[in-house]
């Protein structure tokens, strides 16, 4: 039987993205088949390869470089210099897309904008991700997860307003923005395919998180109300006797009286029989939930919370979550032998195309070490049109 191609196969990307939001993007736009071609400063490289702050083979080609580079190549290019502008040329006259993660006019001010860069290709794609926008009163400052965090309002909210104000551990903007990125690459590629056009593709981290809050963003125009659904009366994280649990007490028909089963008390839903009394009466109700999950297990509680068909989970370590079969199951990891790291582990595409399983076709680049395998390539080609 023929293996379906994968569905970007033909697709070059010219990949100046470094740290998380564009690499996970192009790490994405590999995984689906396209050639990503990683331009890197000689030297040094991908910021994320100095990750570790230290000078060795080791210090740029690191874990978490590592995560976000499999499927590419790395070509080191001095892109200030005559020579390495001219080479990056060649390379878009031969490419599909070019993304970036640059603030707003790098690329434009390195002679990489998308002007310029559609005279020589009319059908390029140009993909920028930004802090704030390529325009406005932002657009000049330097873009970064936990700032956006800050400014869109997402770390403004909270579950309990006696919990202090903090940062999100996981780089939420960054990963959401980049996935944003995948998807304008991938419309303006099929609108390409009907016109024969290229265009410039733009997301910002602030414009992610703006539009991750569209449900709150809605309740707030319309009713001047704060919507939060991790402040509701009958949802929560509670300690047990070895671990802890959550509890989203929603989407039933009396999830308070399901909850009291659930941890054998007296019903109090004939107290408290709507969300507006169980909103102004949740610091007793979430007291009583959080006394009786203190008296017993996690597995102990779980099991009766299930029994009552509640929306329950234990609260997790990531290590514990990779150990999982569910991920396992899921394909949600990927076993490599690094030639620098050696074995180790890769977290896998969410995204499962029944016909064609994306893997590992190339291994995260060293720096530099498909230099001249590209500069053969595309010499070889740029001799090939001059002769035609």
């Amino acid at each position: 039987m023929q293996q379906n191609t994968l569905p970007l196969d033909g697709i070059r990307v010219i990949d100046f993205t470094q740290v998380m939001l564009g690499p996970c993007a192009t790490q994405m736009l590999a995984d689906f088949g396209a050639d990503v071609i990683k331009v890197e400063r000689p030297g040094a490289g991908d910021l994320s390869r100095g990750f570790y702050g230290e000078d060795s083979e080791e210090a740029v080609n690191n874990a978490v470089f590592a995560s976000l580079n499999r499927n590419k190549r790395s070509v080191e290019i001095d892109t200030k210099s005559p020579e390495g502008k001219q080479m990056v040329y060649d390379l878009v006259r031969e490419s599909d897309v070019v993304v970036d993660n640059f603030r707003a006019g790098v690329m434009a001010r390195l002679g990489f904008g998308y002007d310029k860069l559609k005279e020589i290709n009319p059908a390029i794609i140009c993909a920028s991700g930004t802090g704030y926008g390529e325009t406005g009163p932002y657009a000049h400052k330097g873009g970064q997860d936990v700032l956006a965090q800050a400014m869109s309002g997402v770390m403004e909210k909270r579950s309990d307003p006696s919990i202090p104000k903090s940062i999100y551990p996981t780089t939420l903007c960054d990963y959401t923005a980049g996935m944003h990125l995948v998807q304008g690459v991938l419309a303006a590629l099929l609108s390409r395919a009907k016109t024969g056009q290229g265009q410039k593709v733009s997301v910002s981290l602030y414009d992610s998180m703006i539009a991750m809050q569209m449900q709150e963003a809605a309740q707030w125009s319309k009713h001047r109300e704060v919507l939060n659904w991790a402040a509701m009366p009958l949802t929560g994280v509670f300690d047990t006797t070895d671990g802890a649990l959550v509890v989203v007490g929603a989407f039933k028909l009396n999830p308070l009286q399901d909850i009291c089963n659930a941890l054998e008390i007296e019903d109090l839903s004939p107290q408290y029989p709507t969300l507006a009394t169980q909103r102004k009466n949740k610091p007793f109700l979430q007291d009583t939930f959080r006394e009786r999950f203190a008296t017993n297990t996690t597995a102990y509680w779980l099991e009766r919370l299930e029994a009552q068909d509640l929306l329950c989970a234990p609260v997790r370590s990531l290590s514990t979550a990779l150990e999982d079969p569910q991920t396992e199951i899921n394909g949600m990891l990927l076993d490599i032998d690094h030639p620098i790291l050696g074995e180790m582990q890769l977290v896998g595409s969410p995204v499962h195309l029944s016909d064609v399983p994306m893997g590992i076709r190339r291994m995260p680049p060293r720096l530099g070490e498909h230099t001249e395998e590209v500069i053969a390539e595309f010499g070889l080609r740029q001799k090939e049109r001059a002769a035609g």
